[in-house]
């Protein structure tokens, strides 16, 4: 017997399609696609155990532009779709792409629920605080105050943390990443590929059609050192061009930004991130770290183990087939109680 070839190294290239991507030019779409195909390239993930499943809006687009398995199901349905995908094939890797129109607002349900139950599926949420594909409509993720063609007067909601949503829902792997630092969203990706359960991903996009410059202070290299605080496991909550600000907890339990080499503070007397820690309480704390206020974390809040969904339901299938046999579905059509309507 010869020995085994190893498999060829994937492109990314081998997950392009040949459909043409039709986004506006410069829409932060792109840099997502481009980066997702790197991100699976490196995974060495066959295309053929892929699939990706999408709802509606621009970013439900994405299936299309993949040479993989792909479903363009309805508004705000894909995480249902991709339930009973997994639970049906779970040896394949099923990924979904939504917005924070489509995920949050009518798919808001299918979303909790779906990251609740631990499913070994990738969610890829493309959040630019608005609605693009229907022409600029206020989103649940728009800033208070937002003036749209439906909020002309501005937004009075709160917007909803996805994020903190996730965490919420004790998902296993949450993230953070943006459009414009392609180096930093491909790890990001490829670390969601290769965790076991469900791996949300938020995304920064940016709408340069409707909501152009919606995220410039995490974007701009002039600015976003000082804006954003790139998450690193074991090591303190450091940002800033000089490296010289930090998170502490203050009393009550309450962040605040110091300065390193100020009122004796030092890197000892900073919060220290641990994405493995069991408890979710310091993640959702880093998710509430919003702009202007404070600097907005990027990277991994969240990366434990759990068992997953499908495997609980495989497990308990084949606990009942061990007690009762296989199952018999002409028996249970025909018998053994029928019943006669007077």
């Amino acid at each position: 017997m010869g020995p085994v070839e190893a498999a060829p190294a994937r492109k990314p290239n081998d997950y392009a399609s040949d459909q043409e991507v039709r986004w506006c030019p410069g829409c932060g779409d792109y840099a997502i696609l481009s980066q997702t195909k790197k991100a699976l390239s490196i995974a060495g993930i066959d295309p053929e155990r892929i699939v990706f499943v999408s709802g509606i809006g621009c970013s439900s687009r994405f299936p299309y532009y993949m040479s993989t398995y792909g479903i363009h199901g309805i508004h705000g349905r894909a995480p249902a779709i991709a339930s009973g995908l997994k639970i049906a094939r779970p040896e394949l890797a099923v990924w979904v792409a939504t917005g924070d129109g489509d995920g949050l607002s009518i798919g808001g349900n299918h979303m909790i629920h779906a990251i609740r139950r631990n499913l070994d599926i990738k969610i890829l949420l493309f959040n630019n605080r608005i609605y693009g594909l229907t022409k600029g409509q206020v989103s649940p993720t728009s800033e208070f105050g937002k003036k749209t063609v439906t909020t002309p007067h501005g937004s009075v909601d709160s917007p909803l943390g996805p994020c903190a949503i996730a965490i919420g829902c004790e998902a296993t792997f949450v993230a953070r990443t943006v459009d414009m630092n392609p180096k930093h969203m491909v790890g990001i990706i490829e670390r969601a590929a290769a965790h076991k359960g469900t791996a949300f991903v938020e995304i920064y996009q940016n709408c340069n059609i409707f909501n152009d410059g919606a995220f410039r202070y995490a974007t701009d290299r002039a600015v976003r050192a000082d804006h954003t605080l790139e998450l690193e496991h074991g090591k303190p909550l450091i940002f800033g061009q000089n490296r010289d600000k930090g998170i502490r907890l203050a009393s009550g339990y309450e962040p605040e930004v110091v300065t390193i080499g100020q009122n004796g503070i030092t890197e000892a007397d900073l919060l220290v991130h641990d994405e493995k820690a069991p408890s979710p309480a310091l993640a959702f704390l880093l998710t509430r770290l919003r702009h202007p206020a404070f600097p907005e974390p990027i990277g991994v809040f969240r990366d434990i183990q759990a068992s997953t969904y499908e495997a609980l339901v495989h497990e308990q299938i084949e606990e009942v087939r061990k007690k009762k046999g296989e199952p018999d579905l002409q028996a249970l059509l025909v018998g053994p109680d029928p019943w006669t309507v007077e």
